[in-house]
């Protein structure tokens, strides 16, 4: 079993308590204990060693074991929460593009609702042609008629003029 081993008063760290050797403190760290140089006259017995660390041991294990409980609980919690947010963020992303769908087809509806009248005025402008070009064929045969009728008119005056001119008579 592996124990954990007491930080000695002045901070230096040793070698594993059966083999505790002293050593020099670290400068800096408790330049001024009043400690010093009383870990050089101690002696450390083994079974006392075992006693200090399994009493340590049984003091601070349940506490870690319980906090490694709560650690591994809260990292579980997290992994949940993290699964459920990206859940939540692919809902609110398929909801933009629903909105931008929604926004898709109320501009169709109203490029549709453009077509459909372009599409009117191009009827209503087909059929004013039509009616035009055939009354433009009707006058057109019209005037031809009535000129038609003039020339007759004309012919037929010329022809009578000639026939009412003055004709020499025939000797007989």
């Amino acid at each position: 079993m592996s124990v954990p081993e007491p930080l000695p008063p002045d901070g230096v760290l040793a070698a594993p308590a059966d083999r505790l050797v002293a050593r020099e403190p670290t400068p800096g760290l408790s330049d001024t204990s009043p400690d010093e140089g009383l870990i050089e006259d101690l002696t450390v017995e083994d079974k006392a060693v075992e006693q200090l660390a399994e009493g340590l041991l049984s003091h601070y294990l349940p506490d870690l074991q319980r906090s490694k409980q709560a650690l591994q609980e809260l990292t579980q919690n997290q992994v949940v929460l993290l699964d459920t947010l990206e859940q939540e963020i692919s809902k609110f992303k398929e909801c933009h593009s629903m909105l931008d769908i929604n926004a898709l087809f109320t501009e169709a509806k109203h490029y549709h609702a453009k077509l459909v009248n372009i599409r009117k005025e191009m009827l209503m402008l087909h059929e004013k042609t039509s009616k035009l070009k055939k009354r433009a064929l009707k006058l057109q045969q019209k005037r031809q008629k009535e000129e038609l009728e003039r020339e007759q008119q004309r012919e037929k005056e010329f022809e009578r003029e000639k026939q009412l001119t003055a004709k020499p008579a025939k000797r007989t």
